[in-house]
């Protein structure tokens, strides 16, 4: 088979998948004729779905259906380390919400969620999630000054933040002042909906917290730095207030 056949083969496979993955109703004679194939070869390429791991199920008879197993869906889900992190975060401040409707199931969707995760990934999981820290509401006084953060700078931190590398910042404090710094960004703090970086300042010599709404630029320098224990940043927070579990 040449490459070009290889390629066209894959390609197909991967369009197989995701009419597989609809709710369609879908009938052997349906999909070859969509594909462009015939009966036999959809049953061969089928067969390759098996082997992968895909649960495909065939009734019997000229209009049997096929379609994924059942028991298919949130386990097979592949997620990477930002988005289950940033799905985790959400479950999180849902749980700290303390709604009476509609969320009384969390704690056991998020502990379903970590099972699914392979050994390799739930560590990197939890080692990101013991760096952040989910809080109650912002009060009113800060909620006045609260702008939407720019959305290059946040990128710019989370990428620092993921990957433990330091961060040059231009900050603009409550005055109005702005300072260009050097930060370690170590934890992530959260009084919804206002974020904070628990971080080490290279301009202070000391430890700081910056409100992530008064970033206004952030770049990513070739540094890393060792995180240091949540000890030296916990009187920045409320005694409360706890770790994204």
């Amino acid at each position: 088979m040449s490459r070009a056949d290889i390629h066209s083969h894959m390609a197909r496979l991967e369009v197989l998948t995701s009419m597989l993955k609809s709710d369609d109703f879908l009938t052997a004679g349906s999909l070859a004729g969509e594909l462009g194939i015939s009966l036999r070869t959809l049953h061969r390429d089928l067969n390759i779905l098996r082997e992968r791991g895909l649960p495909i199920d065939a009734d019997r008879g000229r209009g049997g259906g096929i379609r994924l197993h059942r028991t298919w869906g949130t386990g097979r889900l592949q997620l990477s380390d930002p988005e289950a992190v940033d799905l985790l975060i959400s479950l999180a401040i849902a749980d700290k919400m303390n709604s009476p409707l509609f969320m009384a199931s969390l704690k056991t969707v998020r502990r379903k969620l970590m099972a699914s995760f392979p050994a390799n990934q739930k560590y990197k999981i939890d080692t990101l999630r013991e760096r952040i820290l989910i809080g109650g509401s912002a009060s009113p006084f800060i909620l006045s000054s609260f702008d939407l953060p720019s959305a290059p700078a946040i990128r710019e931190l989370n990428r620092a933040f993921l990957f433990k590398q330091s961060l040059e910042i231009k900050y603009q404090d409550g005055e109005g002042q702005l300072t260009r710094r050097r930060i370690e960004p170590h934890y992530l703090y959260l009084n919804y909906p206002v974020w904070y970086v628990l971080a080490y300042d290279d301009l202070r010599s000391d430890y700081r917290t910056f409100r992530c709404d008064r970033l206004v630029q952030a770049e990513v320098s070739e540094s890393n730095f060792k995180l240091l224990s949540f000890d030296r940043f916990r009187h920045m927070v409320e005694p409360d207030d706890v770790m994204l579990v």
